[in-house]
């Protein structure tokens, strides 16, 4: 018997090491998750290292936005929302801690479980997470809303939703998602969709635009009070759920949020000097030191922040589309980007204050050097190596002038390279191909856009002296987004904000089948297997060393491709805002990012 009872309990113990040694672990609900490594707080963290824990609640904040609006459901592609309902009135199942470059912390969902192969992910609902009208979130919510953004929702959804084999509800208040292949990311952006109400969209169409049905969430801000095209105005909800969590303490202090409309950034700009706004962010440098002298700055009653970060610079410039043929040779985009004088426009609009973007994720760790490329990068760019840029492997560097208007050493290199790729000036100066089409195209740009206007009229004068035939055209909000949805422009002004944790989205900024689709962000129309396969890479590296190199390698790749004529960045944010108006003295890694303003900000008299 003894013996009987010895070797079955061997028999367990061989069977328990197999199961050690031999077979993944088993996952394992947790309080976070990261893209790598472990979550930087514990599971019993009192409040986020940003915020101020002991911030008063009350006051308000009024901001200012150029344009319009004609719908409150941004979750869908058709209609203008103000942009920042999509993050304040909103919530999803993990929140975001901006001093990490990708870690997220439970909200409606007190836990969240993986595999070490990241195949799946399983959330577990707080039994307290409530809407609005105090319904209970529900596993049912969680589903709906998934498959209806991830269908008819905006085409930023429809990626991950497609990586999704299986939604399901594995208990009253759990949620698991099955993934078609591992995937390391998609946990992730998985818990960062925002819920909807499902019982709120029953019989109405939640593809159509318009401001007939105001959304029933779960955030702190509900809308109290709006006119189309005007304002926007959200109130806190007293009961709201989530006021003891320790991930909201030091967030949503305000008692209301404003949204203030207006027909360009002139009018926007005089609304803040006479008291209607009390907050307004700078983005030239040249208006922050000569602008900000009017009485109410005088007298103290606004005060200028400046509040630096150490996130990726992104891009930001005129982008040119590649769809069509005049800009489909290198040759000629890269003379485009010779024939912008940068330390000339940089002086004249900007004082030459900021820096240069000299990649899509210069000011961080993930930018690529000017030099060869070495090591893993240089290994994850062998494989294309043939049909890559020149520059992309031996380093590309942006021309610099010598701040004269003429730019004379740059604009000669610029006829050159249009020589080089077929295109000569005429008898009298006009720039034509082969077949004597001249070289005409349009910039178009949105009304109200008063610095890119000026720049842009530089830079069409540098471009006339080429022999080219541009026309600056600037048209309103809505016609410019019906536009540039379906690519109907030759080129325009850009912006693509990058994080220090890149990943999906990246496919709709530049991969080859988002060229195709209407309402994505692949605005230049690039087609490139080696931009895909980084983009893969990126997504799918286990190592944080791998995730680097894939970041590095494709900003060459992207930086060599010449899409897009840079301007420059600001590595600090320019704040003017009422006294009242205050921010944490610990800002997070992001800095003034999504999650800053107004989220940690707080009145006090």
């Amino acid at each position: 018997m003894r013996s009987n009872l010895r070797q079955i309990w061997a028999a367990i113990r061989l069977a328990a090491m197999a199961v050690l040694l031999g077979a993944p672990a088993f996952a394992q609900p947790m309080h976070g998750i990261a893209m790598y490594g472990e979550p930087a707080l514990p599971p019993d963290f009192a409040h986020l290292p940003h915020v101020n824990p002991d911030a008063p609640r009350g006051g308000r904040i009024v901001q200012g936005e150029v344009g319009s609006f004609d719908s409150l459901n941004p979750h869908i592609l058709k209609g203008r929302t103000p942009w920042q309902l999509q993050y304040l009135n909103y919530e999803s199942l993990m929140g975001r801690s901006w001093d990490e470059p990708f870690t997220l912390y439970g909200l409606l969902a007190e836990s969240v479980e993986t595999d070490e192969d990241r195949s799946f992910v399983e959330f577990t609902l707080r039994q307290e997470a409530r809407f609005a009208d105090g319904s209970p979130v529900t596993a049912d919510d969680v589903l709906w809303s998934y498959e209806t953004l991830g269908t008819i929702g905006h085409p930023r959804y429809h990626g991950a939703w497609g990586r999704v084999a299986k939604a399901e509800a594995t208990g009253p208040n759990r949620i698991r998602f099955t993934f078609t292949e591992p995937d390391r990311e998609l946990p992730l952006i998985l818990g960062l969709r925002p819920i909807l109400q499902k019982a709120q969209w029953e019989g109405l169409d939640f593809a159509e635009s318009g401001t007939s049905v105001i959304p029933i969430t779960t955030a702190p801000y509900m809308i109290d009070r709006f006119e189309a095209g005007r304002y926007v105005y959200l109130k806190r909800n007293p009961d709201y759920w989530g006021n003891d969590l320790p991930f909201m303490r030091g967030q949503a202090n305000l008692e209301e949020i404003r949204m203030e409309f207006f027909g360009d950034g002139n009018a926007m700009f005089e609304a803040f000097t006479s008291g209607l706004l009390n907050t307004m962010r700078e983005t030239n440098a040249n208006a922050w030191n000569t602008r900000y002298n009017f009485p109410a700055m005088q007298s103290g009653a606004v005060v200028k922040s400046e509040i630096p970060h150490q996130r990726p610079s992104g891009i930001a410039g005129f982008v040119m589309n590649m769809r069509s043929p005049l800009f489909a040779d290198w040759r000629v985009r890269e003379a485009m980007i010779h024939a912008f004088n940068f330390e000339y426009v940089s002086q004249v609009v900007n004082d030459s204050v900021d820096p240069r973007i000299t990649s899509y994720f210069s000011n961080s760790f993930l930018a690529t050097d000017t030099g060869p490329a070495q090591g893993r990068v240089a290994e994850f760019l062998a494989p294309f190596a043939a049909d890559l840029l020149p520059g992309t492997l031996e380093g590309y560097s942006l021309p610099v002038s010598d701040g004269s208007v003429a730019n004379r050493a740059n604009m000669r290199r610029a006829l050159g390279l249009l020589a080089e790729a077929g295109w000569e000036p005429d008898s009298a100066g006009v720039l034509r191909n082969s077949t004597g089409a001249p070289f005409r195209f349009t910039l178009l740009l949105r009304q109200g856009s008063s610095e890119v206007l000026s720049i842009a009229d530089i830079y069409a004068e540098a471009l006339k002296r080429l022999g080219m035939d541009v026309t600056v055209t600037q048209i309103d909000s809505a016609q410019y987004t019906e536009r540039t949805t379906n690519f109907d422009f030759d080129m325009t002004y850009m912006v693509r904000a990058m994080s220090l944790s890149p990943g999906i989205e990246q496919q709709s900024y530049w991969g080859s089948a988002a060229a195709t689709i209407p309402g994505s962000r692949n605005w230049m129309g690039v087609q490139s297997p080696a931009i895909d396969a980084l983009i893969t890479r990126l997504l799918t590296s286990s190592e944080k060393a791998d995730f680097i190199a894939s970041a590095q390698a494709l900003d060459r790749v992207l930086t060599a491709g010449r899409f897009v004529v840079p301007f420059w960045f600001n590595d600090r944010a320019r704040i003017a805002h009422a006294a009242e108006l205050r921010f944490p003295e610990t800002l997070p890694i992001y800095g003034d990012w999504i999650g800053f303003q107004p989220d940690i900000w707080w009145w006090q008299d």
